[in-house]
């Protein structure tokens, strides 16, 4: 086994892995907001969070274009601020990446008990888990034809719940009743599920590897990405929060099936969209996996991780990354906790895209002749970006102080990690020279 992954992705494959690994959001997740503020409250945190993602990943794309690395934002970070530096962005991006997969995982598991109630959520989330960690270890090939299939049929679900569901707005649901709910603290609650529209969209970076064309092939599948996610994010909270009462959403696992019953009755267009809904869970399923092994196997290789873990199988999959990283999430899912697993990885992902936009900005200092194919407007959007990732830490602490301290505790048993394993490192290193010697 070597430890180099093939390059096979085009741009509509990335982009179909990108758009697959943030569509769940779309069909779950986000709801919960509602019980903290109102509609009007949380379309100012949809538009917060939604400019942010815009600027950070036309940034995101410089640097993914400049270091088209299976590491992506540990490798970005590594340049720029060292191996620490490099070391803290993976974590981050192993916790987003970890946490959310449960999280969908879970969502999958309660539309198969809405589809078949005699199925336990729990049960079902695992076995669709296990499902796709076989997938993912065929091959990037074969897991990119999946991925690109279930988010078409996921897109396709969505424009139907829109044009289904359009005709039934009553502006009443958005802006009547008590839209000061919860006052600023809800606004701020509300954001870490705004983020859940737009989750792991820069996973793209860690399938750059794979690209048969880099340069060129990261910023179309990158901007086209966003793009289409901004008009789905947009396009499915107006109908759902326009065709039901922000009480019955915050309440339910499964928001778009239950806007259809409330305006169809409990029948087949409702069923139908929780049948469709499962390829949008299955998609971002599907996608982070690939995420997160990939991430896991660019540590390894980078001497983060153990070696083990970098190993490749014949058809390019780096097989002990995907299992050992799936068992460790398939844990999580026993808890069943969807919404608390949300804001634990919301706090990884808010952690990456500060790392990664301080990395842009050094990295143009410290590296100004490094080849950027892509170069984005330059200081100005990645000033914003990071400014309101800084925003988005505020707001995901303060709304989230019971669960800061499982991340705070995460990121200290993790630096205890890399302070004994670079120690151990370095020993295996002064042994081996010494022998040469």
């Amino acid at each position: 086994m070597k430890n180099e992954l093939k390059k096979t992705l085009k741009p509509v494959q990335l982009w179909g892995i990108i758009v697959g690994m943030v569509i769940s959001g779309m069909y779950c997740g986000w709801n919960y907001a509602l019980e903290f503020t109102s509609p009007v409250g949380f379309i100012i945190a949809i538009l917060i969070v939604t400019i942010f993602y815009t600027t950070f990943m036309f940034s995101y794309a410089e640097l993914s274009t400049a270091i088209p690395h299976a590491g992506g934002p540990s490798e970005y970070a590594s340049k720029a601020l060292g191996k620490f530096g490099g070391f803290i962005a993976g974590f981050s991006c192993l916790v987003e990446f970890l946490f959310a997969t449960p999280a969908i995982a879970l969502a999958i598991g309660a539309y198969i008990n809405f589809l078949i109630p005699a199925v336990p959520a729990v049960l079902a989330a695992l076995i669709a888990y296990g499902i796709f960690v076989i997938i993912n270890c065929l091959g990037i090939e074969a897991a990119a034809k999946v991925e690109l299939i279930v988010t078409i049929v996921a897109i396709a679900g969505l424009l139907l719940f829109i044009g289904a569901g359009a005709p039934n707005i009553k502006l009443n649901n958005i802006f009547g009743g008590d839209i000061l709910k919860g006052g600023l603290s809800g606004i701020f609650s509300a954001i870490p599920f705004a983020i859940w529209f737009y989750l792991a969209v820069e996973g793209g970076a860690m399938s750059a590897e794979e690209c048969k064309n880099p340069k060129k092939d990261i910023p179309k599948g990158f901007i086209l990405g966003i793009g289409t996610l901004v008009i789905l994010a947009l396009g499915t909270f107006f109908v759902t929060a326009g065709t039901s009462e922000a009480s019955i959403l915050s309440a339910t696992d499964s928001p778009l099936p239950t806007a259809l019953e409330g305006i169809y009755g409990a029948g087949l267009l409702s069923k139908a969209m929780s049948f469709i809904g499962l390829f949008g869970l299955v998609a971002s399923l599907h996608g982070i996996i690939i995420g997160y092994s990939r991430q896991a196997f660019a540590m390894s290789r980078s001497e983060y991780l153990p070696k083990f873990l970098s190993k490749v199988s014949s058809k390019g999959a780096p097989l002990y990354s995907i299992i050992t990283m799936s068992l460790i999430g398939m844990i999580f899912v026993l808890t069943g906790q969807t919404a608390v697993i949300i804001v634990i990885s919301c706090f990884g992902a808010v952690a990456l895209y500060i790392i990664s936009m301080i990395s842009l900005f050094i990295l143009r200092n410290k590296e100004p002749n490094l080849n950027r194919p892509f170069k984005v407007s330059y200081p100005i959007v990645p000033a914003i970006a990071l400014v309101i990732s800084l925003v988005l830490l505020v707001a995901v602490t303060i709304s989230n102080l019971s669960t800061v301290f499982w991340v705070v505790g995460a990121y200290a048993v993790a630096i205890i990690y890399y302070i004994v394993y670079s120690k151990i490192q370095a020993s295996n290193v002064e042994e081996v020279n010494s022998e040469i010697i």
